[in-house]
């Protein structure tokens, strides 16, 4: 066998089947989290009434929650806006913002609105002043839901399509949607798995994590199959490996620089866009790591050579059929 090059030492295919047994493993974690705790997902899904308010002085989370449960709010979920005065309230579909319109007959058995009786609740742990309140209603939720689920799998079966037509072999976009979809089911298993809350802008990151991450493995492919085509006397196993060792620099740059950028997001970008840093965090780390341990290694025991990716001839029929 040829000797690999000075930058290429690293085997990354002698621990491939322990990679995608690993690999799978956290997959099944995450299904399993998914099918027994689901999703705590955020109003933009479930509906139900989201309420900002500003307190006059500053008052610590507990202090703003345990206020909510004493005036009958148990299942409020509170979050600080960036600040010690002002919070987001997040109230469960039970009732809507604003009650019925009162009647000349009904005036004095109409209940208050819902953010009128929020207001008045938080009376106990100082004076709030309401900034902005919203109601989303179920139908609404499960729209979105829906929505979501078909975007995935458009994007999906798009990449598919365009990774089996770009190297004209099936192998490459089976594990190709194979890795992608490994890193939004991880993903979406961690917030499954911890409860954090799903939001419209969750689901915007996973759009983004099937973007890095067909990148991040057509960059590798593109190579494997450069090399397979020009190391001739190379085992596919050692292909594999050349082809990662020659991409790792570029892979591993490119994803610290995203990667801090988008801390800086999460540390520094408020409560608003948690979700998103969050996931896309987690996102961007499994991309370059189911690159190299997951997509590459699927390739080597699907038994991938360079025969695979030799130009098919498109008119054997007509061919046979000439004297």
């Amino acid at each position: 066998m040829e000797m690999f090059n000075p930058h290429s030492k690293i085997g990354f295919m002698r621990l491939g089947r322990v990679t995608v047994i690993v690999s799978l493993v956290l997959l099944v974690i995450s299904l399993a989290s998914l099918a027994t705790r689901g999703l705590n997902l955020a109003l933009d899904f479930t509906g139900g009434a989201l309420i900002e308010v500003r307190f006059d002085q500053p008052i610590d989370t507990a202090t703003v929650r345990k206020a909510l449960t004493a005036g009958g709010f148990d299942k409020s979920v509170v979050q600080s806006l960036g600040s010690s005065r002002e919070y987001a309230i997040r109230l469960p579909p039970e009732a809507p913002i604003v009650a019925p319109k009162a009647t000349a007959e009904t005036t004095a058995a109409t209940p208050q609105p819902l953010s009128e009786r929020v207001i008045a609740a938080l009376a106990s742990a100082g004076r709030a002043e309401l900034k902005r309140s919203e109601f989303v209603g179920p139908q609404v939720g499960k729209e979105l839901v829906g929505q979501g689920v078909i975007a995935v799998l458009v994007v999906a079966l798009g990449i598919l399509a365009y990774v089996w037509l770009r190297f004209e072999t099936w192998k490459f976009g089976l594990a190709a949607v194979a890795c992608d979809l490994h890193d939004v089911l991880i993903v979406v298993g961690c917030f499954s798995i911890f409860q954090w809350e799903f939001d419209l802008t969750v689901l915007a990151a996973i759009l983004a994590i099937i973007g890095y991450s067909i990148n991040d493995t057509i960059v590798v492919f593109d190579r494997i199959r450069e090399m397979f085509r020009s190391a001739h006397k190379l085992e596919p196993e050692a292909v594999l490996d050349k082809a990662i060792n020659t991409t790792l620099s570029r892979t591993s740059v490119t994803a610290l620089t995203t990667f801090l950028t988008v801390t800086a997001l999460f540390f520094l970008g408020g409560p608003a866009v948690h979700g998103f840093a969050l996931a896309l965090m987690i996102g961007i780390a499994l991309g370059v790591l189911s690159s190299i341990f997951f997509a590459s290694p699927l390739l080597n025991l699907m038994h991938t050579t360079k025969h695979d990716l030799l130009p098919r001839a498109r008119s054997e029929e007509a061919l046979n059929r000439r004297p």
